[in-house]
């Protein structure tokens, strides 16, 4: 079953407001078998709204369209929905009604801009909406059912609920679509889709049929997969032996089967294994212990960090030679050990991670262009050193820094 979401809102095309109702309707509908294809946002215009449903109802069996449910002028939601399945709205005095003891029960006299909310295309179902004022409506076009919810998630979402309870019961033999997600960092996308593609490529003809897709971001891959099953159960196992296959195929360069970010995936070894940590960085300019902390509990390993941008910093605070820095750099890997063996025995712990770089845009070398950093990571005085050779803007050069620094250590502990 094909479904399609649409959010309604001029306010959502701007740089200050972003959808969020559709992660959740997509969520329940993928549980009951509905297999999201188009999700869009639209302005506060009929026609443009009437247009992006017209082609739609065509191949659509559910269209889920939050917002513009409202009593102004902008909300539309109604009006579009009735001109392009081709019926009248009238006034559902039932609804007024409501409305006045809703405004009423506040001490607030109903403004006749008001009725616009009891508007109802001609031969739709209204959908009560504890939460607020708009209702919410249900028509029926040919194969297609459109539901219409307001755009408020405290209203939204209880709204959904409550369909999906009453009327999305599955039937027997439905299948439903559970996700599982791999996160891959340390290969780049058409390595790891090289390896993985003959892994899945037979999935799609199982009894629980399991569909991939890969998803490159900075500084990691993300391999998404879907099985249509008829239980929970059942697509659990046959998800687990899906993962199991590909971690057996990619090997340690797999850091998470249940969607953690590396940096709880650290903290998790970390703190398994009884170690403490702290960190020195000069190009990451603190990110590394900022993603670190991000962890709730992280407390319990991590102890401190330091930002050493500075020649002065690195030998002051982290006791790295002055001689070492003139004669092999600031960006060298001697001094990048010295910072990891150094801040580890400046703050006692068992573990010591120091970072020394150039992020850019200026300060490259034909021997250390922009983009040269090098990682140093101290594990109970095994120290590991890489330069690497980083490309992009300022903040993907730090960023890709903390994260290779994370990964390093993930690979150390492992």
């Amino acid at each position: 079953m094909k479904a399609c979401i649409v959010a309604v809102g001029s306010e959502m095309l701007t740089p200050f407001k972003t959808d969020t109702n559709s992660l959740n309707i997509t969520e329940r509908l993928n549980s009951f078998g509905y297999d999201v294809r188009l999700k869009a946002i639209v302005g506060d215009d009929v026609e443009e709204l009437a247009g992006l449903l017209e082609p739609v109802l065509a191949w659509a069996d559910l269209v889920m369209i939050t917002g513009g449910l409202g009593p102004t002028e902008d909300d539309i939601t109604r009006e579009a929905v009735a001109k392009v399945v081709g019926v009248e709205m009238d006034v559902d005095e039932q609804i007024v009604e409501r409305l006045r003891e809703r405004f009423a029960k506040r001490g607030i006299k109903m403004t006749d801009n008001n009725r616009r909310q009891a508007m109802v295309p001609r031969g739709a179902r209204v959908l009560e909406n504890p939460n607020g004022s708009a209702p919410g409506l249900w028509i029926t076009h040919g194969k297609t059912d459109l539901i219409l919810l307001p755009g408020p998630p405290r209203e939204m979402a209880p709204m959904l609920d409550a369909f999906v309870r009453e009327h999305l019961a599955p039937s027997a033999g439905a299948r439903g679509l559970f996700r599982r997600t791999l996160k891959i960092t340390g290969r780049p996308e058409s390595e790891v889709d090289s390896v993985a593609q003959p892994v899945y490529a037979p999935w799609l003809k199982q009894p629980v049929p399991i569909s991939t897709t890969i998803l490159a971001s900075l500084g990691q891959i993300e391999l998404h997969l879907t099985a249509s099953a008829r239980t929970a159960g059942e697509a659990a196992d046959a998800l687990d032996r899906a993962v199991s296959q590909l971690r057996d195929a990619l090997g340690s360069s797999v850091y998470s089967v249940d969607g953690s970010d590396l940096e709880a995936v650290v903290g998790e070894l970390l703190f398994e294994r009884g170690l403490t940590i702290a960190v020195a960085e000069s190009c990451s300019g603190g990110l590394l212990a900022s993603r670190l902390t991000d962890v709730p509990g992280s407390s319990r390993y991590f102890q401190r960090g330091v930002v050493c941008y500075s020649n002065e910093a690195k030998t002051e605070l982290l006791d790295v030679p002055d001689a070492l820095l003139r004669e092999h750099g600031a960006v060298s890997e001697p001094v990048a050990r010295a910072m990891a063996e150094g801040i580890a025995a400046r703050a006692k712990t068992n573990v010591g991670v120091g970072i020394t770089g150039i992020a850019g845009p200026g300060g490259g070398t034909p021997e250390k262009p922009v983009g040269t950093v090098v990682i140093a990571v101290a594990v109970n005085g095994d120290t590991t050193v890489r330069t690497l050779k980083l490309f992009g803007g300022r903040a993907m050069i730090k960023f890709q820094s903390a994260q290779a620094a994370m990964n390093m250590l993930r690979l150390m502990l492992g």
